[in-house]
């Protein structure tokens, strides 16, 4: 059973001791280069401890928002540098579509990037290489990270330890379903 021990494993690392100081460091280094998302730490530490849910979240805002800040110096000093590493990371497409988001909405680019699912660290680079104002973009990551860390540490808290039970049952069929489902969007993606 792969998924089941992949699953009891991510709910000890939750319930941790030292759970909340690796959630600060993914938050931090997830806004710059790392390619793991904080929600995926966030989810499963508010589960495992729903009476922690806002300082999880408080925790993964604050870090990530000065990971953004590093993203930016990096974006306005050093843009021609990192460039080819951008490139070589895959995530070309990306950077040229934060830039055309910047151009049309400014920063509301920078609110809906650190809500949504969309790699934030595109767009904290992004801001400093097309030389953003600081103060607001600094606004902006925190209103999208809190968004997205708050709402995704309050539903966890609620809703699963109630669902824990039923995700527990079902992992197997969940973890396949979940690999069928990356596998047809990567065909897909390839294909068009």
């Amino acid at each position: 059973m792969l998924f089941a021990g992949l699953y009891n494993k991510c709910m000890q690392w939750a319930a941790h001791p030292n759970a909340e100081r690796y959630l600060a460091g993914v938050s931090l280094f997830e806004a710059i280069f790392f390619p793991f998302p904080t929600a995926l730490m966030v989810a499963p530490m508010a589960v495992a401890r729903p009476e922690r849910a806002l300082q999880i979240a408080a925790i993964a805002t604050v870090m990530s928002v000065l990971g953004a800040v590093f993203g930016y110096g990096l974006g306005y000093f050093a843009i021609t540098s990192i460039e080819p590493l951008i490139e070589s990371a895959g995530y070309w497409d990306k950077y040229l579509t934060a830039q055309q988001w910047f151009a049309e909405w400014g920063f509301w680019a920078v609110v809906i990037a650190g809500f949504s699912p969309i790699p934030f660290k595109i767009f904290t680079i992004t801001a400093g290489a097309l030389s953003m104002a600081l103060l607001p973009f600094i606004f902006a990551a925190l209103v999208g990270r809190s968004a997205h860390f708050f709402l995704v540490a309050l539903v966890m808290a609620w809703a699963g330890p109630r669902l824990e039970p039923v995700v527990r049952r079902y992992i197997e069929w969940l973890g396949w379903l979940t690999v069928v489902v990356l596998v047809a969007v990567y065909w897909w993606h390839t294909r068009s």
